[in-house]
C-alpha cells in the first residue's frame, strides 16, 4: 500500500489550522509546524478585537470541516442586511431576503475560529511541531531550533510577510495605500438590527459590523481606513483623548444612525496594502496572507484563504495517482484555479478604494449617483448579494 505524502503546514494562523483540518479530513499526513496556540482568555461579555465576515461560501466551508458546530453561536453575529453612504448623497441598501437568502454574511471573532479549529485539529491528532520555519531542505524544511522534517510539500500560511515564500523564491509585488486600519469595538445607543454599516467620506472608509448585545446594550466592531497621516497622530493619543475624538468624528460621519457612539476597546492599527504573488514553486504551495492581500472595505481576505485552501485541498486529493502533491503540474493546476477569484477581488476591492477616494468633482458626483441607480435595480442588488455571499452566476 502506497504510503501517503507528508505535508508540512507553516503557519499557525487560521488559514495555517484550517489548510492542516482540511488536508488531514482528506486522508494526507500533515502536520503543522508553528509556535504553541495561546488562545486569547476573555471574559464573558469581552469580545477578540479582530473580527471576520464570513461569507456563505466559507461558512459552508467550515461547516464540512467540523468547525462551524464548535463554535458559540453566541458568539456569532449574522448579518442580514446592508447599508452604504457616499459622501453625498449616495446610498444603498442590500437586504439577504432580496436573493432569497436568511443572512448576507457572518460576523466571526478570530479567537472564536482559532479555538475552534485548534480544538478540531486535536481532535484529528494532527502533529504540532512547537518551532519555527527556518529553511526548505532537499527533503522538507529545517526548523529554527535544527530540526530536519521531512516533507513532500510545503504549504507557506505564515502571514503576509511569509518567509516561506522569500525562501522558496516565489515571486511577489506590494502596493501601498499609504492608509490604516483602525479597529475597536464601540458600544451603541441604537440597536444595529444585524446590519453592516458602511460609510465612504472621500479620504476614509468607515465600517460598523453588528457584534452580539453586552449589558451596556448594542456592539458594533469598527473597521475604519484612515490616510497615515490621520491614523498615526489619532494612535498616539491616550484612551479618553480617542474616546472624544472617536465620539465627535464618528457622530458626524454616521450622522447618529446607531445614537452615540463609545469606544468599549483600546484602538489598534495596521497598514493597508494590495499584495499578490506568484503562489507556487517547486514542493511550495502558498495560501492566505502569504499568496495575496486586498483592501479590507470588502471583508474578503479571509474568504479568499479559505477559497485557496479548499481548492488546494481538492486538487490534491484529486490528482492522478502517478502525480506527486509537489509537482509543478499539480500544483500549476492549484494556482489557475484560483486566478480568476483573486484577480477579480483585487479588481473590485482596488478599484472601489480609487473610486471613493478621488475629489474630483465629476467622478465624486458620479458615484453617488452611481449608488442611488444600483439601489434602484433589484437585479443588479442580488448580484451583489450573491458576491458578498460568495456565489457566483445569475
Amino acid at each position: 500500500m502506497k504510503t501517503q505524502p507528508a505535508i508540512i503546514v507553516c503557519g499557525g494562523g487560521l488559514a495555517g489550522m484550517a489548510a492542516a483540518l482540511g488536508l488531514k479530513k482528506a486522508g494526507f499526513d500533515v502536520s503543522v509546524l508553528a509556535p504553541a496556540y495561546t488562545p486569547l482568555v476573555l471574559a464573558e461579555q469581552q469580545y477578540h478585537p479582530r473580527v471576520y465576515a464570513l461569507s456563505t461560501t466559507s461558512q459552508q466551508f467550515l461547516e464540512r470541516l467540523g468547525v462551524w458546530a464548535l463554535m458559540r453561536t453566541e458568539r456569532i453575529t449574522p448579518v442580514e442586511g446592508m447599508e452604504l453612504y457616499g459622501d453625498g448623497d449616495g446610498f444603498l441598501q442590500l437586504d439577504a431576503w432580496q436573493s432569497a437568502q436568511s443572512t448576507l454574511t457572518w460576523i466571526v471573532e478570530s479567537g472564536e475560529m482559532e479555538r475552534a479549529l485548534f480544538q478540531a485539529l486535536q481532535v484529528f491528532s494532527v502533529p504540532w511541531h512547537e518551532d519555527l520555519f527556518a529553511e526548505i531542505t532537499a527533503t522538507g524544511v529545517k526548523t529554527q531550533s535544527g530540526q530536519d522534517l521531512k516533507a513532500d510539500l510545503i504549504i507557506g500560511a505564515d502571514g503576509a510577510r511569509s518567509l516561506v515564500r522569500t525562501k522558496a523564491h516565489i515571486a511577489s509585488e506590494q502596493k501601498a495605500y499609504h492608509h490604516e486600519g483602525i479597529v475597536a469595538h464601540l458600544d451603541a445607543e441604537l440597536p444595529h438590527q444585524n446590519i453592516a454599516y458602511q460609510w465612504f467620506t472621500g479620504d476614509a472608509v468607515l465600517a460598523l459590523l453588528p457584534l452580539p448585545d453586552t449589558d451596556q446594550g448594542p456592539q458594533v466592531s469598527m473597521v475604519w481606513s484612515v490616510q497615515e497621516e490621520q491614523a498615526h497622530p489619532f494612535m498616539a493619543l491616550d484612551f479618553e483623548a480617542q474616546q472624544q475624538h472617536i465620539q465627535q468624528l464618528l457622530g458626524v460621519i454616521t450622522q447618529q444612525r446607531l445614537g452615540r457612539l463609545h469606544l468599549r476597546t483600546k484602538p489598534f492599527a495596521f497598514p493597508l496594502t494590495l499584495e499578490r504573488s506568484a503562489m507556487i514553486a517547486p514542493k511550495v504551495a502558498l495560501v492566505g496572507d502569504a499568496a495575496h492581500r486586498v483592501h479590507p472595505l470588502a471583508g474578503q481576505g479571509l474568504n479568499l484563504g479559505l477559497g485557496d485552501i479548499e481548492t488546494l485541498v481538492r486538487v490534491l486529493s484529486t490528482r492522478p495517482s502517478y502525480q506527486e502533491v509537489g509537482e509543478m503540474r499539480v500544483l500549476e493546476r492549484y494556482r489557475r484555479a484560483r486566478l480568476e477569484p483573486i484577480l477579480a477581488m483585487r479588481i473590485v476591492t482596488d478599484g472601489l478604494h480609487q473610486l471613493f477616494s478621488t475629489h474630483v468633482a465629476p467622478i465624486a458626483f458620479a458615484r453617488n449617483v452611481g449608488m442611488k441607480v444600483v439601489d434602484k435595480l433589484p437585479f443588479i442588488k442580488r448580484q451583489l448579494i450573491k458576491g458578498a455571499a460568495g456565489k457566483v452566476g445569475f
